[in-house]
């Protein structure tokens, strides 16, 4: 059974003040996404790729070694993982984004007393970083977890029209022993899996710039 939590994106206020015809399809030319660092302990270097959809209506991350656990096989570090992207959206003329809805995806496996946490942030180059939005996890529990956090239109922040602006996205997974036994149990939760397929999809908001 999958596991699935919703909450809201950006605790900050309304900005869509100045933007016109809210929303708006998508541009139909190709935007690109210059990613300018991955830091983390939950992304080391060649571990997280991203990838824009088609329509431009999304972009991907993909993790292959994302893992907070604790336990037999742990170490001492090990129980929180963390990854942070700066990354810089490339739109068209007369066009500017906000991230309306992210999906997250992973597996937790987690003994009896065991608990684990996925949060996340997001913030625009020069705007005040918000809080974290966190998604609680209980042991037992072995299955694959959705969480999704969401944003309506009317409290989207949107990046500054005709001025690039590095977006920040901070996310990061613990996992906490609790009364587990870790003398004999192993507890983890991963935004990652064998065969990497395990994926966290950005959705994209449009609107039209003043003129």
């Amino acid at each position: 059974m999958l596991g699935v939590l919703a909450s809201t994106l950006f605790a900050g206020p309304a900005s869509a003040t100045g933007y016109l015809d809210l929303p708006v399809p998508p541009p139909s030319d190709r935007i690109v996404i210059d990613v300018v660092t991955v830091n983390g302990t939950g992304c080391p270097a060649g571990t997280a790729a991203i990838a824009v959809s088609p329509d431009n209506t999304a972009f991907t991350v993909t993790y292959s070694a994302y893992t907070a656990q604790v336990g037999v096989g742990a170490a001492p570090t090990d129980w929180r993982k963390n990854c942070q992207l700066n990354i810089v959206v490339h739109v068209p003329q007369g066009f500017t984004y906000a991230i309306s809805k992210v999906d997250y995806r992973g597996f937790a496996s987690l003994a009896a007393g065991a608990s684990a946490i996925e949060r996340a942030n997001y913030y625009f180059q020069g705007q005040s970083q918000t809080a974290y939005i966190s998604h609680p996890f209980y042991g037992p529990l072995g299955d694959d977890w959705q969480s999704t956090d969401e944003v309506s239109v009317a409290a989207l922040v949107w990046a500054p029209c005709g001025a690039l602006r590095n977006l920040n996205i901070n996310t990061e997974l613990r996992a906490v022993a609790g009364t587990s036994d870790t003398a004999h149990t192993t507890s983890f939760i991963t935004m990652d899996s064998t065969d990497g397929a395990i994926n966290t999809t950005y959705h994209f908001a449009w609107a039209h710039c003043p003129s």
